[in-house]
């Protein structure tokens, strides 16, 4: 059984930074191409970046710059590097294969206000 556990949100003052954790379970997660998405209130899920089993990564163009995508295949964990957070980056964050396949975790809240 696959599961994935979100972690490392908080809230943040704008032009601030965090770094989420997704440690994934029951599946082999060196073999899969993986993805950080989230969802805003009111909107619907979105992806924000994805890395490929060779490493490779692709960003939302809202993201591409602020935030870093990795992994370490043996922690079976991937992770998001954002920095200069702005207000619109408010969201839960959620981790999941790419294209999304897996039971969704809880995610981990980001909030970025003053």
């Amino acid at each position: 059984q696959v599961q994935l556990v979100e972690s490392g949100g908080g809230l943040v003052q704008p032009g601030g930074s965090l770094r989420l954790s997704c440690a994934a379970s029951g599946m082999m997660f060196r073999a899969n191409a993986m993805a950080w998405y989230r969802q805003a209130p009111g909107k619907q899920r979105e992806w924000v970046a994805i890395i490929a089993s060779t490493g490779a990564t692709t960003y939302a163009g809202s993201v591409k710059g602020r935030f870093t995508i990795s992994r370490d295949n043996d922690k079976n964990t991937m992770y998001l590097q954002m920095n200069s957070l702005k207000p619109e980056d408010t969201a839960v964050y959620y981790c999941n294969k790419y294209p999304a396949l897996f039971p969704w975790g809880q995610g981990t809240q980001v909030t970025v206000s003053s």
